[in-house]
């Protein structure tokens, strides 16, 4: 292949900058018009959007995401109605579109009412934040987040965020399909990549909003619970061998508040397939924890996000990342990265997914193999000192997907078909590699969440 591979992903980036009114406010999901595209793949995607965020940010055109953090803004305020009802404030669109019409142009947002499944998105809002917080900090320009509408737009997240729950977890409930696996997959309940992005979101809120005598119990209560959380998510969550072996000699049915198996979980329900796969040094956090439950698939969003986030102590991140070095054939395979491992099948597949036809094992978001996860692990791995497992994931990639047509995702145990429904051409592919590239250049993570410091006295009251 002669064509280099961050100048393909450019040209792909430019022509899927999206304008309105003149001004540039996002980028499409994807361009290819040679596969059956999802009828909203023409959107701009909240999620999605955040490499394409990065990679501007880093080459000094902010004003795009300026007017991307203005718009989903100003669509909160606008438009939340679903099913009849009208959302929480604080519920932030997965994506939106731009409508000519008579009149001229205006913004349509999709807060889950036209999506598969109709379910509201939990991760948007958190991405939002985030970004934010990124904008912030790469342009200086504090006023844009101190503006009155963003401030209450942060309040508003926090207290949809951390209101009083029948939960007694410091964890965030959410159903299935509220983030990025958004089809039903035995994810409801408290998902590791919500936790991840939960405890992102809180220490961003805390550095972005400004104390007052009326939001400081609301502050206090963000880094209580963030505290809580990190803590509760590294001891509960944490899987390495010992700790395995700990859960196989579990006693259940304990009650009380010295019970060591607190969410009563049974021995039985750990599954055959981890025994001879779990490596001796290595470590991971789980899919999900609840009462009675643990889910014990291996998911790369949450664990990543977890390194970058500091949500995961150093030695954590270490174990994580060896995990990928001992097991890459399984979750890099040829072509990074998995979403998460392994993949359901048989009645497992039939009774989690509901028979979901795209997600066949090993496919979409039941094992398949997303290009756009790249820059996370990446990041994640500079940031732990790996930096030769980020160049090694880094040229698998480049080396094929200008090649494949930029697919969504790929299919199989290693990764070696490109996905039998997966769009071409596809923006946060391209903008992955990318931002992936610019990491590697420049030896150091992205900044996605400030460094912690102690509250502020006008918070802490």
């Amino acid at each position: 292949m002669n064509e280099n591979p961050i100048n393909s992903a450019y040209q792909i980036l430019d022509d899927a900058v999206m304008q309105y009114r003149g001004r540039p406010v996002g980028t499409v999901a994807a361009l290819s018009a040679k596969a059956v595209a999802a009828a909203n793949y023409e959107e701009c995607f909240v999620r999605d959007f955040v490499p394409s965020a990065l990679v501007f940010l880093h080459d000094g055109k902010p004003e795009i995401v300026r007017n991307f953090l203005e718009a989903v803004l100003e669509l909160r305020v606008s438009e939340r109605k679903m099913a009849g009802h009208e959302l929480q404030p604080g519920v932030m669109p997965a994506s939106f579109r731009v409508i000519h019409t008579e009149d001229g142009e205006r913004l349509m947002a999709d807060f889950g009412e036209r999506a598969i499944g109709r379910v509201a998105p939990v991760d948007s809002m958190m991405w939002w934040m985030i970004l934010l917080g990124a904008y912030v900090r790469a342009t200086g320009d504090r006023e844009l987040a101190e503006r009155p509408a963003f401030q209450r737009c942060i309040e508003q997240i926090l207290h949809l965020c951390l209101r009083d729950t029948f939960e007694v977890f410091p964890t965030l409930l959410v159903p299935d399909g509220a983030f990025m696996i958004d089809r039903r997959m035995g994810v409801y309940g408290h998902p590791l990549e919500i936790q991840a992005l939960f405890f992102g979101m809180l220490q961003v809120a805390e550095s972005l909003l400004v104390p007052t005598d009326t939001n400081r119990d609301l502050l206090r209560t963000a880094t209580s619970r963030r505290n809580a959380l990190r803590t509760y998510v590294r001891i509960y969550y944490w899987l390495d061998l010992d700790r395995l072996n700990e859960i196989h000699r579990f006693r259940t049915e304990e009650f009380g508040a010295e019970s060591i198996n607190m969410l009563n979980i049974y021995p039985e329900s750990i599954p055959d397939w981890i025994e001879g796969w779990f490596p001796e040094t290595s470590g991971y956090f789980v899919g999900n924890l609840g009462p009675g439950r643990m889910d014990f698939r291996f998911f790369s969003v949450g664990n990543l996000l977890a390194i970058l986030f500091d949500l995961a102590t150093p030695e954590q991140a270490r174990g994580i990342l060896d995990l990928y070095v001992k097991r890459w054939d399984d979750l890099m395979g040829n072509m990074p990265l998995k979403i998460c491992y392994p993949a359901l099948e048989g009645k497992e597949w039939l009774l989690f997914t509901g028979c979901d036809p795209k997600n066949v094992p090993w496919s979409y978001h039941n094992g398949g193999s997303w290009p756009a996860l790249l820059w996370m692990f990446v990041a994640a791995a500079l940031k732990a000192g790996r930096r030769e497992l980020a160049d090694w994931a880094y040229d698998l990639a480049a080396r094929q997907l200008p090649g494949d047509g930029w697919p969504e995702y790929y299919d199989g145990r290693t990764a070696r078909l490109v996905g039998r429904r997966a769009n071409l051409d596809q923006v946060w592919s391209a903008t992955s590699l990318i931002v992936s590239h610019q990491l590697l250049e420049s030896g150091e993570a992205p900044l996605l969440v400030p460094e912690e410091t102690a509250p502020s006295e006008q918070a802490a009251g």
